[in-house]
């Protein structure tokens, strides 16, 4: 194999066997996140994700637990809505004795708890004896830990790895342990109370006696540590404090809700899992990206999760700008892609990255992150009115802006590319980064330097921004400066990008001649980028927005990142045809923004049916490009990170899209231009909008032609516009 394959294989996720089932749970606090079954197992069958991890590294492989030697009968189990906890209703199976049955099934009820809380998983097992007479029941509970790097979990290989450490068991505690190649010791303490009555350095075994009716608790607390002593809590006190920690995080959300039940249900949950992708982060008000594969920051994802919340919740921009504005680079690291002024693509902390074995400890290859950061310095601003914050970041937007003249317009044609440097890193380098995504209409590979279509977009709006944010810092010849350099860059896209016979923006143009990009004639949703960041004409607007509407790119539960008419349309892939709902949010934004609303509101309907059909009603990260079929639901993709922070927070976006919702927080007022509301929602309210100090609850009523936007109560000063 060539070093050329190898390099494009190296960061695929791979699948080695079907998944047992794909209704996996996931619990997330920070660092820490969770994997397991329904009966919240942990196994290595399937797709081989599960497990507990830190910081980057699997600690916990394996847990299971076995009543009279089997695994127990499966009643129910969920998440609950605010994410917190799982439960599961478990039964032990017919016990027999020869051939006969000597303890019916369902005569002992198992309920299983478990949360996340500071690098520990706490559990609760909770037994009942429902039978008529005294049961002995034996209990087993089996662990191991391979202390995996997330990258070898996800098919990576690795010549070397560190060594696992010899077991320490007690009467009460099992600590499995392994010193990395980085040196750095990583321990998992399993602590048990009451105490077993055997203890080996995998198993923990009860001999558990109960009358009829009697119930009995264990608990477990499954401590990652990285040296130092233990922190864990008692069960019950960690719970409270968990409890109390994650109802004040939500204290500056709005309530939404509808006169649609589905649609409250997926907002419920998008909403808890924007605060899981949240909560706990060492980097404050940071979401993460995704569960298993992407729990950590990465700028991109960071910036478009803050666009999508930024109505609801300022904070999360706020969090990301000052983090992303601290890691801005400084220095030319061709190893890392790092060039002054560029922004973060990927942070971890792992033993691989530790040891750079792949270049993600501090990666910065993504050609868009650094426009986007500039886009949400600007949405900021309007959103809150934080002069503060601006006058802080102004000299990192200023790298930003200097990194796009100079770094990133490689061969000087005024147009932002990327070409990757080196053979560790990714190949493609916008937010569609497979291998394959980037090409010409005969299916040919396009050559760096690459400039994509919504690259440019991102571009325009980010020096529409820091002209604006300029004039509010009192300097009106960078203002002019900035609006003449969009308005070139404009007219320079609206040429090089139309493509009239495709009825919207090329996909990019390549580098594969000398002195003349060659034009990637390819119907992808890249287009629809354009309409989000107001770069294309009003005309092209219209008619990309009805082209990324046919039956081509609309499956019937979304928009299709790519035509299926095009030579590498696969609705299977990653990336070539699959519906990811941010790329839809981004879109349907666009449409809000060029006065398309109903077809705004046509793409939240879809992403709600996609959520109704879908257990805990939860967005993936990506699911299928198959057309929508009567009677069934959307088709998911095997390895989707799911909590996904930007799909969690898409219906935000869809909401303000539709509803032509703009704040002014340096006037504290809010805008709804041309409101509306699809078929599926007739009412919607919004309860403790924040604005500033003030807040105010609204309600809107779809009628005939418009929406009847009321306001039903305000605290403090702010005003509430509505144009029809």
């Amino acid at each position: 194999m060539d070093e050329a394959t190898l390099t494009q294989q190296q960061y695929y996720i791979a699948t080695k066997s079907a998944p047992t089932d794909e209704r996996s749970r996931v619990l997330k606090y920070g660092a820490m996140f969770a994997v397991f079954d329904r009966l919240g197992d942990i196994s290595r069958q399937g797709l081989g994700e599960q497990g507990i991890y830190y910081e980057g590294t699997r600690y916990l492989s394996e847990m299971s637990l076995r009543l009279w030697n089997e695994r127990p009968l499966l009643l129910s189990s969920t998440i609950e809505t605010n994410n917190f906890l799982f439960t599961a209703d478990l039964a032990n199976l017919d016990v027999s004795r020869g051939e006969s049955v000597v303890i019916n099934r369902g005569t002992i009820h198992l309920l299983r708890s478990r949360f996340l809380w500071r690098g520990v998983a706490y559990e609760e097992l909770e037994f009942v004896n429902y039978g008529m007479e005294p049961l002995h029941v034996p209990l087993s509970v089996f662990f191991a830990a391979d202390f995996a790097d997330i990258f070898e979990v996800r098919g990576t290989p690795r010549d070397r790895k560190g060594r696992l450490l010899d077991e320490e068991t007690g009467r009460d505690f099992i600590v499995l342990g392994y010193e990395g190649l980085d040196r750095m010791l990583r321990r998992m303490r399993i602590q048990c109370s009451p105490a077993p009555d055997r203890t080996t350095s995998s198993e923990m075994r009860f001999d558990l006696e109960l009358k009829p009716k009697e119930a009995h608790r264990f608990h477990f607390r499954m401590e990652c540590e990285e040296g130092g002593a233990s922190q864990a809590l008692p069960y019950s006190q960690a719970r409270n404090r968990a409890f109390g920690e994650m109802n004040l995080a939500t204290e500056s959300f709005p309530e939404i809700h509808s006169s649609n039940s589905r649609f409250n249900d997926w907002m419920n949950r998008s909403l808890a899992d924007v605060q899981m992708m949240t909560v706990g982060n060492r980097e404050r008000n940071y979401p993460y990206a995704g569960v298993p594969w992407f729990s950590t920051v990465f700028g991109r994802d960071g910036i478009i999760t803050a666009l999508q919340t930024l109505w609801i919740d300022p904070s999360i921009a706020k969090g990301v700008l000052e983090f992303l504005a601290e890691t801005q680079a400084t220095e030319v690291d061709d190893s890392r892609e790092a060039e002054p002024g560029k922004i973060l693509h990927e942070l971890r902390h792992g033993e691989m990255a530790n040891l750079g074995e792949i270049p993600f400890a501090r990666y910065y290859g993504s050609v868009d992150a650094t426009p986007l950061f500039v886009m949400l310095a600007g949405e900021y601003f309007q959103r809150t009115g934080d002069k503060t914050l601006i006058q802080d970041l102004w000299p990192n937007i200023q790298a930003a802006l200097h990194w796009m003249d100079h770094y990133g317009d490689m061969d000087g044609d005024g147009f932002v590319e990327y070409a990757p440097r080196g053979n560790k890193g990714l190949i493609q380098q916008g937010w569609k980064d497979s291998n394959d995504s980037v090409f010409h209409a005969d299916g040919r590979l396009a050559k760096p330097p690459i400039a994509l279509c919504e690259v440019q977009g991102y571009v325009y709006a980010a020096k529409i921004a820091a002209s604006r944010l300029s004039s509010a810092l009192g300097d009106e010849r960078t203002c002019a400066e900035l609006e003449s350099q969009a308005s070139e860059l404009r007219e320079k896209f609206e040429e090089a990008f139309w493509c009239d016979d495709l009825g919207l923006y090329a996909l990019a143009l390549d580098g594969g001649r000398r002195n003349k990009k060659q034009v990637c004639r390819v119907r992808t949703s890249n287009a629809g980028h354009s309409l989000f960041t107001g770069i294309a004409s009003p005309e092209r607007a219209r008619k990309t927005a009805h082209s990324l509407l046919e039956d081509d790119f609309f499956s019937g539960w979304g928009i299709r990142t790519l035509a299926s008419g095009e030579t590498r349309y696969n609705p299977l892939s990653y990336h070539n045809g699959s519906v990811w709902p941010h790329d839809n949010a981004l879109v349907a934004s666009g449409f809000g923004r060029y006065g398309f609303r109903n077809l705004a509101g046509r793409i939240l309907l879809s992403l709600l049916d996609v959520s109704s059909a879908l257990e805990l009603h939860r967005l993936p990260e990506l699911f299928c490009g198959l057309a929508r079929r009567r009677g069934e639901g959307p088709t998911l993709y095997p390895v989707a990170c799911s909590p996904q922070a930007w799909a969690a927070a898409a219906p935000f976006m869809l909401i303000q899209a539709c509803l032509g919702l703009r704040i002014d927080g340096a006037s504290n007022r809010v805008v709804f231009e041309r409101p509306c509301l699809p078929e599926g929602i007739p009412q919607l309210s919004i309860r403790g909008l924040r604005v500033g100090p003030a807040s105010v609850d609204l309600f809107f009523e779809r009628q005939a032609d418009n929406v009847r936007v009321q306001v039903l109560e305000k605290q403090g000063e702010v005003d509430v516009v509505a144009t029809l």
